[in-house]
């Protein structure tokens, strides 16, 4: 028989396995102040070079023998990311026209992902694979999981399994996505130091922010992992009640 108090599909999220939950915000939230602060408090320090975000991105391409990559200014705060279906190359508010030293590293971030996509870097050829994939199974989990908690027997098993193996799917991607932007970021510091954009004490200081934007990958990672290690010890535990 089926414990109702405990798995309804209200009361689901107020047993013990919620610590995950809290868990994983905590993770996330300290990582999003971290990367924050980190590129805020190096935005203010201009880069000797002089030259803007934009510009940086456009040498390092050239640099690569990357011609068929546009580079392009994109409304908001931190919204760079370089489209491999299109090439672009989208560069935020504030990185497009600054001369800081935060912003020609994440500009440099990007051509990172622009060079991987060049020389075929099989992860990310991997998770550009998985966004379709990820993205539905983001979408569809959920419903499918609550619809298994509201039913029962082996229809209810079959609802929940179905979910938990699609979330398993966005969990994949969030893994797959840790190597892409950790390659990124190395390629980035030195193809600043190669190019001589950045001076070396310069460097130390985009490792910096570039390490505090990658702390949002890892929470990203862990607070997936946590979900669905939630999901199993509660559909676990509806299997022991059924």
């Amino acid at each position: 028989m089926i414990n109702a108090y405990m798995y309804s599909p209200f009361m689901m999220y107020w047993d013990w396995t919620y610590i995950f939950v809290i868990i994983a915000a905590v993770i996330s939230a300290i990582a999003s102040m971290k990367v924050n602060t980190t590129f805020s408090r190096y935005s203010s320090v201009r880069a000797m070079s002089g030259m803007t975000g934009a510009e940086a991105a456009q040498r390092i391409l050239r640099s690569q023998g990357i011609m068929d990559v546009q580079v392009r200014h994109v409304s908001g705060n931190l919204t760079d990311h370089y489209d491999p279906r299109s090439k672009i190359l989208n560069l935020s508010d504030s990185v497009y026209g600054s001369t800081s030293v935060a912003a020609i590293g994440v500009a440099a971030h990007e051509c990172g992902h622009a060079v991987q996509h060049q020389v075929g870097y099989a992860p990310l050829n991997i998770r550009s694979t998985l966004v379709p994939i990820a993205n539905f199974g983001q979408t569809i989990s959920w419903p499918l999981i609550l619809i298994g908690f509201l039913l029962n027997g082996s229809v209810s098993q079959m609802f929940l399994y179905a979910g938990v193996i699609l979330f398993s799917a966005a969990v994949l991607f969030q893994l797959v996505t840790l190597p892409v932007e950790f390659n990124a970021s190395s390629r980035a510091l030195r193809l600043l130091q190669d190019n001589g954009i950045l001076a070396s004490d310069e460097i130390g200081k985009t490792r910096k922010v570039l390490s505090a934007a990658a702390l949002t990958y890892v929470a990203g990672a862990i607070g997936a992992i946590l979900q669905l290690l939630r999901l199993l010890i509660l559909i676990g535990g509806r299997r022991r009640d059924d």
